[in-house]
């Protein structure tokens, strides 16, 4: 049975709600939550919803909880969180349950994290640098080179670049650079989901992928030559296509995923097909990450409009990665040899 840590994020915003309102269900997992189990108790009174917190005990053997039960690693607010109200004195909080979540995966004791989302403004006026969960994660983790990828029914979305202002992606898209993307996603797609032979869309950088050249090289200095290599290791790949054509069925019907050059290239177009049943995944970490596909929502938080979907999905999706790979890491047995 796969044991989940679920770091529920800002304490002033829904990841609290959707935490509560998942451990309605009875869970064939068990659920950690690493939290304040006062704040998931207070928040589960204004959404009038009844919560037992258990305390974890990692010795133990995973089990599973019933509805209205979630397992707790208590780490506490230094400050009451009040819905809607950001506290930058709780922006250390925040962090420490990331912290215990990766430790926590990296040692074992979970087979995957599932966070919940964070607030980095507030993060940043408390006085500590945070781009995001994907950076702060590849430092936790030292991993060199991570993927931002968002995933709902029939589309999978990669990206070259993040969070970055426009005018710094192109000088950030380097040859080396798309490489080490494009294996990291499709290592996912076959060591993670087990797609033997992936097929990947590509976008261009500029309009009409660079219209040969008149609106701009980067397709025919960068995107092409790469995608060449890549293609003489044996990586399909499919571009570069522009970005106002590839999001359509004739690409997408026979694709397993696209890699979008920045993050408002690939982002809005999944948001519109999926948004509250995407979720958000890390490639390429030593660990297996799952998120949700939206923000703090500070103005539902503790009002029982926010809505558990993409939580659920970040779940769903965590468990079967952590499943695949506990499979594939397993010795062969007397019957798989035979067969």
């Amino acid at each position: 049975m796969p044991r989940i840590a679920l770091t529920p994020g800002e304490p002033a915003g829904i990841g609290p709600d959707i935490t509560v309102q998942i451990a309605q269900q009875h869970q064939n997992y068990q659920l950690v939550a690493i939290a304040d189990p006062v704040l998931l108790k207070e928040r589960a009174a204004l959404l009038g919803l009844p919560l037992k917190c258990l305390t974890f005990q990692p010795q133990q053997i995973p089990c599973e909880t019933g509805p209205g039960e979630i397992y707790v690693v208590p780490i506490s607010l230094l400050e009451p969180a009040i819905p809607g109200q950001l506290n930058k004195q709780n922006a250390a909080y925040v962090l420490t349950t990331l912290e215990h979540a990766v430790d926590g995966c990296s040692n074992g004791t979970f087979a995957a994290m599932v966070t919940g989302p964070v607030q980095k403004s507030v993060i940043n006026d408390a006085g500590i640098p945070f781009t995001g969960h994907t950076e702060f994660l590849a430092q936790r983790t030292n991993t060199p080179t991570v993927v931002m990828m968002l995933a709902t029914e029939g589309l999978r979305v990669a990206l070259v670049t993040t969070h970055l202002p426009l005018r710094e992606v192109a000088d950030a898209i380097t040859p080396s650079l798309l490489t080490e993307i494009t294996h990291i996603t499709h290592r996912h797609l076959v060591e993670d989901l087990g797609i033997s032979k992936p097929r990947i869309l590509v976008s261009g950088l500029n309009p009409h992928a660079g219209e040969g050249g008149h609106l701009g090289r980067e397709e025919l200095d960068i995107i092409i030559p790469t995608l060449d290599a890549l293609k003489a290791e044996g990586i399909e790949t499919i571009g570069p296509l522009p970005a106002d054509t590839l999001f359509t069925p004739k690409y997408l019907n026979d694709a397993d995923a696209a890699i979008a050059m920045y993050h408002d290239q690939g982002l809005p177009v999944l948001k519109y097909k999926g948004f509250g049943n995407a979720v958000n995944v890390t490639l390429g970490l030593p660990i297996v990450r799952t998120s949700v596909d939206h923000g703090t929502a500070l103005d539902l938080a503790g009002r029982g409009q926010a809505d558990p979907g993409s939580l659920q999905v970040a779940l769903d999706y965590a468990i079967a990665v952590a499943e695949h790979r506990s499979k594939s890491a397993r010795p062969p047995t007397r019957e798989t040899q035979q067969s």
